[in-house]
């Protein structure tokens, strides 16, 4: 397998999980699977689970399908090249290393405002991680240079 082929892998498996997850929050907002807003939520600024499930749902699930297309494709897209801080890359791998920051950010977050730890925040830390990883990889860095 070549390297960029695991970063698309990496970028898919989180998307299925993210649309999944965030799709769950997003039909049921007032929770499932015995979560309750009142339980886990007490600490956050959120009084369900709809806020959530949007950002899980469209910046983990559907910005990383996006993502792929574009590491597959190397199609120019103009709105994204305008976000692009790294103007010597194509926008797709920009976007891959925004990925993993963001998870990495996401699950921050969600520690501090549910105020426990589970073993699927470690997971997801390093999965985080693993994206940079990946994307800072010097071929796949070469590969996706302008």
């Amino acid at each position: 397998m070549k390297i960029k082929n695991l970063l698309i892998f990496l970028l898919i498996i989180l998307s299925i999980g993210a649309i999944a997850g965030g799709g769950s929050f997003l039909l049921f907002p007032e929770g499932y699977l015995g979560m309750t807003p009142e339980s886990m939520l007490q600490h956050s600024p959120f009084p369900n689970f709809l806020i959530p499930g949007i950002i899980l749902f469209t910046v983990f699930g559907v910005i990383p399908l996006f993502v792929v297309w574009g590491l597959l494709k190397q199609k120019s897209c103009k709105s994204a090249q305008a976000v692009n801080i790294f103007q010597d890359m194509h926008w797709s791998w920009s976007f891959a290393v925004y990925t993993g920051f963001a998870l990495i950010i996401w699950i921050y977050m969600q520690v501090y405002f549910l105020q426990s730890f589970h073993l699927l925040h470690s997971l997801y830390f390093f999965y985080g991680i693993l994206i940079l990883v990946v994307a800072l990889l010097k071929p796949v860095r070469e590969f996706y240079r302008k």
